[in-house]
């Protein structure tokens, strides 16, 4: 009687059990929808700060550019640097993107069939990780992007080769991380005032130039229309120094029981307390930069773009210092503008210590160099030998005749890790010198050449250090053997930098040795130039300060320092401007502020880049030539003053006009480059003024806008097109391609042969 209630019990209970292990569908968590994008999709032209995608298969055969080494730069395809860093694999997948402030420099190495190249700094950067989504993070389920102009199709609107080429959609789902604005959107316009020469001035802890004063105003965004949509970004990462490279076996040699070894320890001559040294500076390594996601807000707001931008109501046009994270509209700068002026913005090292007072000896005057040594503190190189390498710097220090009009001197000891044993302001005599290389002590460890390379590119020459305007940087690399780490990469960098680097190599590898070196061919890698006169082989360290008098004859032969000219300061650039009734008097002045910020990212002076300006209708007018500005700050006013002249389009006649009057009277050791601004189709030919300037050496670059003639541009263009000719639908949207051209200019600059 008993066991049917017992039985039906048993079964309800089960029944409740059951119902609460296994809810509903309505309680279940809903699938994370991951968006498809393609291979050549680049984490800069997506506009959230962390988003999860899927990638397709086969992206590693497309070739797509990543640029960097876990820490990517925004352009990067976001497919290829997933592969890249072993996130996914050929096969695609998903992946997880995080934004972050841009950083300098990229390191470029090879990883799972990819090869990333080096990039010195970029305005944005992204991290890739494992497509897992994370607990309480909500992605978005569907991403923006827009289709842009190519300068290959006169009709059809198709993307440009560097962009991505996906078609998605919006959503308002942003990650829950993103934390929401805590400042007012505000109207900043931020520039640079002039600074001297690459090789002049090269302030503490940027490692190049070329894309420094372009990334420090603008980061990039991916809702834009343009090519470079850019917002202003107020911070910067330095980049971090490669990983120590195993040394692996040494050599043996004639008196190796003399030479201390790696593992023994220090003596009490290298142990005892030294007195504090303040300019003897360990060097350490920088962290990995930290995200930095931009809050959310409207896309009006945050792609505004006006004629007139509204003006603060703070009146102050003096400095203006950055805060940490700055969000901003974007506006291309109006550098004649009191709120815009690219001099206001005091980036120097006021407040330093002057140089030291006036010694009695002025130096060589006919050797007017900013000198560094990188001397071996390894333990490879012995107590005896050490003191050798510092008789000889004593030597060279004598034979080159120190002084502040001549050739200045400073030292860095290289071991695990560099350390600057004085700077360049610190002594201003020959004698001065002697005594403080003789209290050097040794430092041991390896011979990392390629650390204590980035380290003086991104430290050493700076205005606090003493480098001086006018005068060429100077790199004497000193080392026993052979590097413990590769120089490939830190060298390529200091050389676009402007750092001309000279190897003195003691006792280097033999035949029999050169299977035991961490990288082959070493000495061509980092030198300026592989034609020899910047590398000088030593047979033996007993011979070593026989070396004195020609090392010194080479550093001081200033026209040949070839590596002090880059990109920057080694051009003479033309301008070639349509002045013709359709372009009218507003979006003339558009034009001649693109003009303004082109120019001001270069360096101006007689020596360095020169400036020339022709405007043309049916006929042709120099507004200015090449030299007869010679500050960025006259040039800026002279472009200002263009007056619009309005007329006809004869862009076949203006090109002619544009080699006669300037290119017949550039310098023979500057880089020619024409730039033509032009609104609608020529009235002439194009094609035979443009094959001329092209056979004359000529580099051209066409920008067109509105009604230009797409087969004209490509005409007036250099190859590849791709890389010279752009169009842009309206005269507002000209400023976006300011970085895009002084990229190309200064990539063609330093692909250029090293021989």
């Amino acid at each position: 009687m008993l066991r049917a209630p017992l039985a039906t019990i048993f079964f309800g209970l089960l029944l409740v059990f059951s119902s609460k292990a296994k809810p509903n569908g309505k309680d279940k968590k809903a699938k994370q929808v991951v968006p498809d994008i393609e291979c050549d999709a680049r984490a800069g032209k997506i506009s959230f700060p962390e988003f999860i995608v899927r990638c397709p298969s086969s992206c590693r055969e497309t070739k797509e550019k990543v640029y960097g080494t876990v820490v990517f730069a925004s352009i990067s395809s976001i497919c290829n640097a997933a592969i890249h860093n072993g996130v996914i694999t050929n096969a695609g997948g998903k992946v997880i993107v995080k934004k972050m402030a841009g950083q300098e420099p990229y390191k470029g190495t090879f990883a799972n069939g990819i090869r990333s190249l080096s990039l010195p700094k970029w305005r944005e950067s992204f991290t890739v990780s494992v497509g897992k989504p994370k607990k309480g993070v909500i992605y978005p389920a569907t991403l923006e992007s827009q289709k842009e102009h190519s300068t290959t199709s006169p009709t059809t609107p198709a993307p440009d080769p560097t962009t991505t080429t996906s078609e998605l959609t919006t959503t308002t789902t942003t990650t829950t991380t993103t934390p929401p604005p805590t400042t007012p959107t505000t109207t900043t316009t931020t520039t640079a005032r002039p600074r001297a020469a690459v090789h002049k001035v090269r302030d503490a802890g940027n490692s190049h130039p070329y894309l420094a004063a372009a990334s420090a105003r603008q980061t990039q965004n991916g809702q834009a229309k343009g090519l470079h949509q850019v917002v202003r970004s107020g911070s910067a990462f330095a980049g971090r120094f490669p990983p120590r490279i195993n040394p692996g076996a040494r050599r043996p040699e004639a008196g190796a029981n003399n030479r201390r070894q790696p593992s023994v320890p220090a003596t009490s001559a290298f142990s005892r307390v030294q007195p504090v040294q303040p300019e003897r500076n360990q060097h350490t390594i920088p962290t990995n930069p930290a995200s930095d996601p931009r809050p959310e807000i409207s896309e009006y707001e945050r792609w505004y773009f006006g004629q007139y931008p509204p003006q603060p109501a703070d009146t102050d046009s003096g400095p203006k210092h950055l805060p940490e994270t700055l969000h901003t509209r974007v506006e291309p700068v109006e550098v004649w503008k009191p709120e815009g002026n690219p001099f206001d913005l005091d980036l120097s090292d006021r407040g330093k210590d002057p140089l030291p007072r006036v010694p009695d000896t002025q130096g060589n005057t006919n050797c007017k160099v900013d000198i560094a040594f990188l001397m071996d503190g390894s333990w490879s190189i012995g107590k005896r030998r050490f003191k050798i390498q510092k008789d000889f710097l004593s030597e060279v220090s004598q034979v080159i005749n120190v002084g502040i009009n001549g050739p200045m001197m400073g030292i860095i000891q290289y071991g695990d890790d560099p350390v600057t044993e004085f700077s360049l302001r610190q002594f201003s005599s020959s004698k001065d010198l002697k005594p403080a290389i003789d209290k050097i002590i040794q430092k041991g460890g390896l011979s990392n050449v390629g650390t204590a390379l980035f380290y003086v590119n991104k430290h050493f020459f700076s205005d606090a250090n003493g480098n001086r305007g006018g005068a060429p940087n100077v790199v004497v690399v000193l080392v026993d053997g052979w590097p413990t780490d590769k120089v490939e990469e830190a060298s390529r960098l200091a050389r676009e930098s402007g750092i001309n680097i000279f190897f003195v190599t003691i006792e280097g590898p033999d035949d029999s040795e050169k299977h035991n070196v961490v990288e082959a061919n070493f000495v061509d890698k980092a030198v300026c130039r592989t034609n020899g006169f910047f590398s000088l082989p030593v047979t033996s360290w007993f011979a070593l300060r026989k070396a004195a008098q020609p090392l010194v004859k080479r550093v001081c032969d200033t026209d040949r320092l070839v590596c002090s000219k880059t990109c920057l300061n080694a051009n003479d650039i033309a301008f070639v401007i349509d002045g013709s009734s359709s372009v009218g008097t507003g979006n003339f002045r558009t034009v001649l502020q693109f003009v303004a910020n082109v120019t001001r990212e270069f360096e101006i002076s007689d020596t360095d880049t020169r400036i020339g300006a022709v405007q043309y209708t049916y006929e042709q007018r120099l507004e200015f030539a090449f030299g007869q500005h010679n500050t960025k700050a006259d040039v800026l006013n002279a472009i200002r003053r263009i007056n619009y002249w309005s007329g006809g389009t004869s862009t076949g006649a203006a090109i002619t006009y544009a080699a006669e009057k300037l290119f017949s009277k550039s310098k023979p050791n500057k880089r020619k480059i024409m730039i033509v601004i032009t609104d609608g189709r020529s009235y002439d030919d194009v094609r035979a003024p443009a094959l001329a300037v092209h056979h004359s050496g000529v580099i051209a670059y066409s920008i067109g806008i509105a009604w230009a003639a797409q087969d004209e541009l490509e005409y007036i263009a250099t190859d590849p097109d791709k890389d010279h000719s752009f169009f842009v639908d309206e005269f507002d949207n000209l400023y976006k391609y300011v970085p895009k051209i002084i990229h190309n200019i200064c990539h063609e600059f330093n692909s250029q042969p090293r021989n």
